[in-house]
């Protein structure tokens, strides 16, 4: 950090001495001793919670809206975080498809319609890491249980419509933020991209060549194409520039795999250090039925049968049991992060990460897409509300203008995302 000069020159003094009635810039000597340069905001952070199968919507929506909302069974263990997170009912991004409908939960678009947007099916957080991720080692991380029945979450997705993966389990989590390759690995790594880089370049300019002589609908083609290779060459950049760099210390022992219901605190433990060390800023968690064993919180059945519970009451009570384990470990989460102080001038890391917490299935039982279950905490939000946007029955804002929203209080300038038509109204930063 930068320190002003020791010795104090007043303006009067230098224009006495220099016998002149010239006025004079401000000089760094004109500094106070005591003053120095402020310090660089904190970086800002995003991170992205979805399950496959949302949440029971009776014991997940408040009855009451505005600062005084009630708390449903699901949402009790939030309660110490009231003036942290906010829920939103009525949104939804106007789509159908029930279980082959979650995946849109960031992107707001359905896989075969991408190649009518834009921006194609980007999430939500792949479009914050485009602006943010180069900063760290991950431009993002993509977390969590892996495509289960009916291809399961699938939160994240690139610009070019190509799903990005989760790391499965907390032990390749684990080695993926902390463990160093080899001398022989850095070396194979550091070839790797050099090869990389060659053949991009070499496809693209064949492929620049060829589309000079094609028609219209294979430009079109060719032009997804070039999409799909600048988000290689991204790539290729991005590893290239930290393979030498040192990858922080481990402050816990390598965790061992549990499944999913048991490896949850885990997994959110290593996003937070994942955050903390500054390995990456933008991390999606996807909690999805592969490997969701319901007999570890004491039900029995799967999951999926579960959330089909034809109103039986038996039934609806193993639901609820299995998403309070969720949002306990949630609220958890931003307990942590509300307790880690990043720097003097911020509240916590918390205030400086927006959380956002939802699926893209509005009712498991009935198959439906719509009224998804939304709640977004932290990041300089004015929170500790319920907000509606049911009107009569009808779609009243689309889930895309939150989003909008989160983009420009990161500081991503934007005028939409995806099918959004403004800005949420009502929900402001503080």
């Amino acid at each position: 950090m930068n320190i002003a000069f020791s010795k104090h020159i007043s303006r009067r003094s230098f224009l006495k001495g220099a016998g002149v009635c010239l006025a004079l810039p401000y000089l760094e000597a004109m500094t106070p001793a005591f003053a120095i340069a402020k310090s660089p905001p904190n970086p800002k952070r995003f991170v992205a919670v979805g399950n496959s199968f949302g949440m029971y919507q009776p014991a997940f929506f408040p009855e009451t809206l505005g600062s005084n909302f009630d708390f449903p069974q699901l949402l009790n263990p939030l309660k110490p975080l009231k003036q942290d997170f906010t829920i939103f009912s009525g949104l939804d991004h106007g789509l159908t498809g029930g279980h082959f409908g979650v995946h849109s939960f960031l992107s707001g678009v359905l896989s075969v319609d991408a190649k009518n947007m834009p921006d194609g099916n980007i999430s939500l957080d792949q479009r914050i890491a485009e602006s943010l991720g180069h900063e760290t080692r991950f431009p993002s991380l993509t977390v969590g249980s892996e495509s289960g029945l009916h291809n399961g979450c699938q939160m994240s997705w690139t610009r070019s419509g190509v799903r990005v993966p989760p790391i499965s389990d907390p032990s390749k989590l684990f080695d993926t933020l902390f463990v160093e390759d080899s001398s022989e690995g850095k070396r194979s790594a550091a070839k790797r991209s050099a090869l990389k880089k060659s053949i991009l370049d070499s496809v693209q300019d064949d492929a620049k060549s060829l589309a000079q002589r094609v028609g219209n609908r294979d430009r079109e083609k060719l032009d997804e194409y070039f999409t799909a290779v600048r988000d290689a060459e991204r790539a290729v950049v991005q590893n290239s520039r930290w393979i030498d760099v040192p990858k922080p210390t481990a402050p816990i022992d390598r965790p061992d795999n549990n499944g999913i219901v048991q490896d949850l605190p885990t997994l959110y433990d290593l996003i937070l250090l994942a955050l903390e060390t500054d390995s990456t800023r933008i991390a999606t968690l996807e909690i999805s039925s592969e490997g969701f064993d319901t007999s570890a919180l004491g039900v029995s059945g799967g999951y999926h049968s579960i959330s089909h519970h034809g109103k039986q009451p038996g039934k609806i009570r193993d639901l609820i049991t299995l998403e309070q384990h969720q949002t306990e470990q949630f609220a958890r989460f931003l307990q942590q992060l509300g307790s880690k102080q990043e720097s003097d001038h911020t509240e916590s890391l918390l205030s400086d990460t927006v959380v956002l917490f939802g699926s893209g299935m509005g009712n498991a039982n009935s198959h439906t897409n719509t009224n998804l279950p939304i709640m977004v905490a932290g990041g300089g939000f004015r929170h500790g509300q319920h907000l509606s946007f049911l009107d009569k029955g009808r779609r009243g804002a689309p889930l895309s203008n939150l989003y909008l929203s989160i983009l420009n209080r990161l500081g991503i300038e934007s005028d939409y995302f995806a099918t959004s038509t403004g800005t949420l109204r009502d929900f402001q930063s503080v």
